[in-house]
């Protein structure tokens, strides 16, 4: 499948998942922008690195896009953050995993069980990771002072 057809096919489903999650409608396009960017970014990495290390950075990604929509719409992180990931979320490894372990395969179930296991990981850590990246740029000193209500 060419990459214009991945791109399509999963900004539809991040869209279609933020309108399961009751994302307002005004952000639906920006729900599956960013899970069209992470998940883009996912299959150019999955060339050069390793599947855990691809789903890291694009995790980053759309955790980096999340904090910078939620600023832009005043929305909560998570609302874009949810959306964005489902694309890397490993359902067919886990699936499979299941199927292999009702099937005696267990040599192979406990393989793929561990995969999806260390994605789920990863996706953990790209999302933890870039909120500190978002803490870290906040705090630079020189920036400009944020103005707050009542001041």
């Amino acid at each position: 499948m060419n990459l214009a057809m991945h791109m399509l096919t999963s900004f539809i489903a991040s869209a279609a998942f933020g309108m399961i999650f009751s994302a307002p409608r005004r952000t639906l396009l920006q729900c599956g922008f960013s899970g069209m960017l992470g998940w883009a970014a996912y299959i150019l990495l999955g060339y050069r690195l390793d599947t855990i290390f691809a789903t890291v950075a694009a995790t980053l990604i759309v955790g980096v896009i999340s904090q910078f929509f939620a600023r832009a719409y005043k929305k909560p992180v998570i609302l874009f953050s949810v959306s964005g990931i489902i694309p890397l979320v490993p359902g067919g490894l886990a699936y499979d995993a299941m199927r292999n372990f009702v099937e005696n395969d267990y040599n192979m179930a406990i393989q793929l069980a561990a995969q999806a296991f260390l994605i789920s990981g990863s996706i953990a850590i790209g999302l933890v990771l870039s909120e500190v990246l978002n803490m870290i740029i906040r705090r630079i000193p020189g920036r400009l002072p944020v103005k707050r209500r009542g001041n």
